[in-house]
């Protein structure tokens, strides 16, 4: 082995280690200095252009911000009368992000409040659904003991939020509920589609219906804000500052309220929709549609019962048949008709003979009147409403100039009012069918038409239209608020045409027409009209061999005629016009025809038409509002007894008897 010799190291003198350790030192210096100067950058940074962003945290961990909800502005109707209103209430909310020990929670709240069982469902439900920062209602409109005991309580109620702010009134309740609407909480949709964080305020609502709906952007306000300093586990200290809320603008209508609850009220029992228009300008005086819902109970939040029974309701209160409901218009169209008749060159002294029956080909059309009117002009087949004159001068000059003259006069028309849901109804022709069903018209489908019946269809806005525009001779447009006005120009039918037409609607009720019952009882104003019933199924000649009244009282109630009746007065000098609908109201002269003259008498003579109302009231059990209470209550009990009877057991079939066995032989 081969020793390997080393290197002795030379010693280190006292001038090396000092050279060494100054380099050492001037590294470590660097790098303490550089790590200073970055921090002096960066507090630097923080403290001047980052000071107000962390101001604002701080001033945040401080101090909440409450938005207070804006109240919303008035809706009144042409009198300054007020239709929507608000007024001071206390309410309780639940704010799910804050709630612990739900169960206790709503126990606790279930003795101080009264909850119902209903209400505790209704409250874990929208729990379950609503985000956690939505607030979700417990109870409105509180007395104010309930909600001090409630204040005095929320230290053992985490997540309880009482409230003192404004609730939405309606003084008419069910009377406006279709042309006012309501206003509810904002949806999860709602809020998605707008990011407001003021659909979370406690106590916020939005317009869900109606005009409420549809007027939001000028019925909500400019929301209010408090600024209050709190601890770090939220207790308040103190309140800084408060700006007050800007509430929302008055929306003033054409409407009269005392004609829209009279209407309401006067259509009783029935299911069906009244328009009253002013032939002056247009305006919209009553938009009413029986049965309805109770605003109010919307606005509080409805209970899954009042819910149900709404919707099981055959006669559709939540529908507003105004705009929204189509019917056949029936004979009512005839004064339409006979316009396109006269157009078209015929004299309205021709006169055409009803024998009671109309041929067709194989077949047979009836007039309403069996054993015929006998010769008959113009005058009288209006006044008479007879079928077979309409149907004899139709086939004459075709369905095309009928439904030319029934657009002129606003049937099948889209209205621009601020309402979110229309339907427009149909004025068929020949080129309609064959774009519809690709199928040609036929002669009989003209004589349909003519009378109002098959494919004919309207809402009670555009028949309150067109007799408006025939009474007026203008081609008038309906407007809801004063600002929505237009001036009308003529319309293009000869004026003597129209004063042909108003005479023989006069006849109607003032001359021996079909409608003399419904004569005004007011001195001095007679009022024009016609009569119209409209079938709602097919009568069969079986069906007429067998005999008796297809669509009058013997039958179901949703087999029977619609009902109506459209009007004007005064006949010399038109001001008002009407159109009353009834579904399944069986008669346009008996039934509809006197609630249309008892409208009418309040807008000339209100203390009478009080009157006559007052004592049909009291034979109907009362007002609108005492007999839904009674509805309701029938409906519960009835409810009720359904929940209470045994199942019914249906027994298995008894097994069929064993075959006979044969013996061996």
């Amino acid at each position: 082995m081969r020793w390997r010799r080393t290197q002795p190291r030379p010693a280190m003198t006292e001038h090396a280690q000092g050279l060494s350790f100054t380099r050492r030192a001037l590294v470590l210096g660097g790098i303490q200095g550089s790590i200073m100067t970055m921090l002096a950058v960066r507090m630097g940074w923080l403290s001047i252009a980052e000071n107000e962003h962390y101001r604002l945290l701080s001033e945040s961990n401080r101090v909440q911000m409450q938005l207070i909800p804006p109240r919303r502005g008035w809706i009144v109707d042409r009198h300054g009368h007020p239709l929507a209103i608000n007024r001071t209430d206390f309410r309780v909310d639940l704010i799910p992000d804050q709630l612990r020990d739900r169960d206790r929670v709503l126990a606790h709240l279930q003795r101080l409040l009264g909850l119902s069982t209903e209400d505790l469902d209704r409250i874990r439900e929208e729990l379950v659904d609503a985000p956690g920062f939505r607030p979700v209602p417990v109870a409105e409109k509180l007395p104010y003991e309930m909600f001090a005991a409630t204040s005095v309580n929320l230290p053992d109620m985490q997540g309880v939020a009482p409230t003192q702010g404004y609730s939405r009134y309606y003084p008419d309740g069910a009377a406006v509920a279709h042309l006012i609407g309501y206003v509810g909480t904002a949806s999860r949709k709602d809020y998605e589609r707008d990011r407001n964080p003021l659909l979370n305020t406690p106590g916020f609502k939005i317009g869900k219906e109606g005009l409420e709906k549809a007027m939001e952007p000028l019925l909500r306000g400019t929301p209010g804000a408090k600024r209050t300093e709190v601890t770090a586990r939220g207790k308040l200290v103190r309140e800084l500052t408060t700006r007050p809320d800007i509430s929302g603008r008055t929306l003033k209508l054409t409407i009269d309220g005392g004609l829209q609850a009279y209407a309401a009220r006067r259509l009783g029992d029935e299911s069906g929709a009244i328009v009253v228009v002013d032939t002056l300008t247009g305006d919209l005086l009553a938009m009413t549609s029986m049965p309805a819902y109770d605003p109010n109970s919307f606005t509080d939040g409805i209970s899954h019962a009042e819910w149900d029974m709404l919707s099981a309701d055959d006669h559709l209160p939540l529908l507003n048949k105004t705009l929204q409901g189509l019917y056949p218009p029936g004979s009512t169209v005839k004064p339409a008709a006979a316009l396109a008749i006269l157009e078209a060159g015929i004299s309205p002294s021709e006169r055409v003979f009803c024998s009671g029956t109309y041929r067709l080909g194989n077949g047979l059309f009836h007039c309403h009147k069996r054993g015929g009117h006998g010769p008959l002009d113009m005058y009288g087949g209006i006044a008479q409403s007879c079928d077979i004159y309409f149907w004899s001068m139709a086939r004459r000059i075709g369905i095309d100039r009928i439904a030319a003259m029934a657009r002129h006069l606003g049937l099948g028309s889209e209205y621009p009012l601020p309402f979110t849901s229309q339907r427009y109804g149909t004025v068929p022709d020949m080129a309609w069918k064959q774009k519809k069903y690709d199928k040609a018209w036929t002669v009989a489908d003209t004589l349909n038409a003519t009378i109002g019946q098959g494919y004919m269809l309207a809402n009670p806005l555009q028949l309150a239209m067109m007799v408006a525009r025939i009474a007026s001779g203008r081609a008038l447009m309906p407007a809801i608020t004063p600002g929505a006005r237009r001036p009308a120009a003529p319309l293009p039918i000869d004026p003597e045409h129209l004063a042909v037409v108003r005479q023989a609607m006069s006849n109607v009720i003032n001359h021996g027409g079909t409608a003399g019952r419904t004569r005004l009882p007011v001195p001095g104003i007679e009022m024009a009209g016609k009569t119209g019933t409209a079938q709602v199924r097919r009568i069969t000649r079986a069906d007429r061999a067998r005999g008796g009244k297809f669509g009058g009282a013997g039958t179901d109630w949703k087999y029977r005629d619609h009902g109506l009746f459209v009007a004007f007065a005064p006949v010399a000098n038109p001001r008002y016009a009407v159109a009353v609908v009834l579904e399944h109201g069986i008669s346009g002269s008996g039934v509809a025809g006197p609630i249309a003259r008892d409208v009418m008498t309040w807008l000339y003579d209100k203390p009478k038409a009080e009157a006559i109302l007052t004592a049909l009231e009291d034979k109907w059990g009362g007002d609108i509002p005492t007999r839904a209470a009674r509805q309701a209550a029938e409906w519960r009990v009835a409810r009720a007894a359904e929940a209470a009877a045994p199942p019914v057991t249906i027994a298995p079939p008894a097994p069929p008897p064993a075959a006979p066995q044969e013996s061996p032989e």
